[in-house]
């Protein structure tokens, strides 16, 4: 089981910054819903500073829903305070330091469920919420690249076709984002972007704003601006709107601020969200424990009336490569006071992923592999996608202008809420349950490994579900023709000035090449400003694909180059060259390709 580096978070140890230091919109068109019997728009008590007292705890007080004034006026009589409340759905969020608070409420007419949200104090900030500070940017010279997962998912040939529409939103449930980062600002929606820490929406400017560095990694993931800096999301034409449900200190997910996420999404049109965590403080919650009941139902009703209102929630199946369709143990929760082990069953969920609607998503290392630490489980994992896997991280965008790559099915959600918004773009009309549907229609079908804890078939199995997710079948696009595609991904040494070759033997192609000729390269590097990249036609013809700036101290090639080769016969054998002009930085041709 890897570690949990931050509560809820569905991320793995491996973050690894890099850059200067050290995972949107206009208004959309939702789907038709079926009719609301009242607004989500909570409207919250405003409690003064010193109404917080130690020993003060949330609860979820659940009801009809409808007019919840007589269950508000309860709370008041019984020793507590209504923090905020959700009549559309029937849900009060109570804050009381009365130990017999909830046993009290139970038993009061038109109370349906009563449930602690915690086992420890609400925080004093959460009545006078402190502003996350706006971080420095930093400036990049890193140019745009396919990178792996990218390409694994047919991503950048999606873009040909189209890169999504700005009438598309798309919302980052999650420790919040960075809007000013060179490589969001582009795509930011400040107007739907909110902080939903502690349960109540705070609407003031910068509310939403990163208390980490994750819910920035998940944003570029998905959107990252196309704009010839950094890196690409997988939908660069779409909206990202931030929800910060994280609570700054412990960037903690409790089930109050998860409500208060999805009752947003739906009154703000977001048509997916992504969802890169699970509802603090229990791993799993299980119906015969009243308070973890009343979590489940009252995030389950959040997240129904989001979809009502148009909304896809995807979410991250989490990392500890546990086997989601056979629970037996749960030895992480509480994880907000101190955590016991604890027998349970498939009747205990992990929320909001395991929740009917929402799409669940496995992560895979790079190629058709699962990642090492995903989470798993046939008839749970819907699809699966990018996550990276020791090495070969997600590489996206960080606070401050920065970037680095992370490990996690927190990085596969991403990837598929991305999709997911490429099609909600070329087909405006689809409801959740349509995106739902095309999301594992379209997956690329990914056969069992050889490994016992996997079953079911090549088309549907434990570890990905439907297959990986397929950015270009979203748009519409076809991949290339057969014979027209070759790879050579063995690894080949690049010494200190020296030069080296790596051969593709192309056949079955006939005539000339073409005028636009694809050559993808992953070049693995310390010090690229060392490089010079060349391909090498059949008749000696050296094409030179990029001399790199001597002072470029970023790490890596990956990149996709056009190369007029219309006078070249296209059949023989292509070389990637690459030169090594320095010493001290040594690296490898990782794989390279040619597209015809």
């Amino acid at each position: 089981m890897l570690p949990h580096i931050s509560a809820g978070l569905r991320r793995s140890a491996a973050a690894v910054a890099l850059g200067a230091a050290v995972a949107l919109a206009t208004p959309a068109a939702p789907a038709a819903a079926a009719p609301q019997a009242a607004a989500a728009t909570p409207t919250a008590v405003t409690a003064p500073t010193g109404a917080w007292a130690a020993g003060t705890r949330a609860y979820l007080v659940i009801t009809a829903p409808g007019d919840t004034s007589a269950v508000r006026a309860a709370v008041t009589g019984n020793g507590g305070t209504v923090f905020a409340h959700y009549d559309a759905i029937g849900v009060v969020v109570a804050h009381s330091a009365s130990a017999t608070f909830a046993t009290t409420m139970r038993g009061v007419s038109g109370v349906q469920q009563v449930g602690a949200t915690r086992t420890s104090d609400v925080p004093a900030d959460a009545y006078a919420p402190a502003l996350p500070p706006a971080p420095t940017q930093s400036a990049t010279t890193l140019t745009e690249s396919n990178r792996w997962d990218m390409t694994q998912i047919k991503a950048d040939q999606a873009w040909a076709v189209t890169t999504g529409s700005a009438t598309v939103k798309v919302g980052v449930l999650d420790t919040g984002v960075d809007d000013l980062h060179q490589d969001i600002a582009p795509n930011f929606n400040a107007a739907d972007s909110v902080s939903c820490a502690y349960g109540r929406a705070d609407t003031r400017a910068g509310a939403w704003r990163d208390v980490g560095t994750h819910g920035t990694h998940v944003a570029g993931t998905i959107a990252a601006a196309k704009n010839g800096k950094g890196v690409i999301g997988v939908a660069p034409g779409v909206r990202i709107s931030s929800v910060r449900i994280a609570e700054p200190t412990t960037s903690m997910f409790f089930a109050e601020n998860t409500i208060c996420g999805f009752m947003w999404a739906g009154d703000h049109g977001f048509r997916v969200t992504n969802n890169s965590y699970y509802t603090d403080p229990w791993m799993f919650n299980c119906p015969d424990d009243a308070d973890q009941a009343a979590i489940i139902e009252g995030v389950r009703r959040a997240q129904a009336y989001a979809e009502g209102k148009g909304s896809l929630q995807v979410a991250a199946a989490g990392n500890s490569n546990y086997d989601l369709a056979n629970k037996t143990t749960d030895t992480s929760s509480p994880n907000d006071s101190t955590p016991v082990s604890r027998r349970i069953t498939n009747a205990c969920v992990d929320i909001p992923t395991e929740l009917p609607g929402v799409v669940t998503v496995a992560a895979m290392g790079r190629g058709n592999v699962k990642a090492s630490y995903s989470n798993f489980g046939r008839d749970v994992i819907d699809v699966a996608a990018p996550g990276g896997d020791g090495s070969s991280g997600v590489y996206s965008t960080l606070p401050g202008g920065k970037y680095g790559n992370m490990n996690g099915t927190s990085m596969a959600s991403p990837h598929v809420a991305g999709v997911a918004a490429l099609l909600a773009s070329v087909n405006p009309s689809f409801t959740p349950a349509d995106l739902r549907a095309r999301l594992a229609s379209q997956a690329t079908d990914t056969a069992c490994p050889s490994d016992s804890r996997c079953t079911g078939t090549t088309a549907k199995n434990g570890f990905f579900g439907e297959g990986q997710t397929d950015a270009l079948k979203a748009v519409g696009g076809s991949t290339p023709t057969p014979g027209t595609y070759f790879e050579n991904t063995a690894d080949v040494a690049i010494a200190d000035n020296g030069t080296v070759e790596s051969p593709i033997s192309v056949t079955g192609v006939s005539g000339n090449a073409p005028a636009a000729l694809k050559v993808g390269v992953d070049v693995k590097h310390t010090y690229r400003g060392d490089l010079v990249l060349s391909l090498v036609a059949p008749d000696g013809t050296v094409y030179l694909l990029e001399d790199f700036a001597n002072g470029d101290s970023g790490d890596d090639v990956v990149k996709t180059y056009t190369v007029n080769a219309s006078a070249e016969v296209a059949a023989g054998a292509w070389k990637l060259r690459v030169r090594d002009v320095a010493t001290q930085d040594s690296g490898r041709i990782d794989a390279w390709n040619l597209t015809f």
